[in-house]
């Protein structure tokens, strides 16, 4: 298993960054999204990895977080869909917008990616919604905010926020982004008013 591989970037191709590390040049199949933001050629990287072994050859899929590794996993663990599969839709959704039309029931959004068809994507919704949270997208992602303790009633106010953003035309991205910028309240009245501000 090779958990993440750090070394310099020699190279990107379409669909792949290539790797230097100590002389070995490592081909990585990453979301498109992910090989915009490696920086130029020749800076350090270190990319999350997920090694696909088949019978003539052995792959390598790359990802910027461990968040994202861990909903790539989750997303070919669904009959049907395999690494390369995952790796289209994770380049059209970025994981917290996979997680969020997953638990919207927004399968538009996932037939979105080539070769994901009505079917497929229904189907990952059925699997993986139940192995989501979206109280858990919700909270503070720093070390420091995770140490502000919570009565567990913000979780349900937020999530009522992002619901009802979405509700009024907002896209699921932007709707869940703006909530997590919003850290002082008492009610959904309160989220959304400030959550608005920050969207216009």
């Amino acid at each position: 298993m090779i958990s993440y591989i750090r070394g310099e970037l020699a190279g990107l191709e379409r669909d792949k960054a290539i790797v230097d590390v100590q002389g070995v040049g490592y081909g990585i199949y990453m979301p498109e999204q992910s090989l915009s933001l490696l920086g130029p050629i020749g800076c350090e990287v270190k990319i999350h990895t997920y090694l696909n072994v088949r019978e003539d050859a052995m792959q390598l899929f790359g990802f910027l977080t461990r968040d994202d590794l861990e909903v790539f996993r989750l997303v070919i663990g669904v009959s049907g869909i395999g690494p390369k599969g995952g790796l289209n839709i994770l380049s059209c959704l970025s994981a917290d917008e996979l997680k969020f039309a997953v638990l919207s029931g927004d399968a538009k959004a996932i037939c979105a990616a080539p070769g994901i068809g009505k079917k497929t994507a229904e189907k990952l919704i059925i699997e993986l919604k139940d192995k989501l949270d979206l109280k858990e997208m919700l909270e503070p992602r720093s070390a420091a905010a995770a140490e502000i303790p919570s009565d567990g009633r913000n979780g349900d106010i937020q999530t009522e926020a992002v619901q009802a953003l979405v509700a009024l035309g907002y896209g699921n991205a932007e709707s869940l982004k703006a909530v997590r910028q919003v850290t002082e309240y008492t009610s959904v009245e309160d989220v959304l008013k400030e959550a608005l501000k920050k969207m216009l």
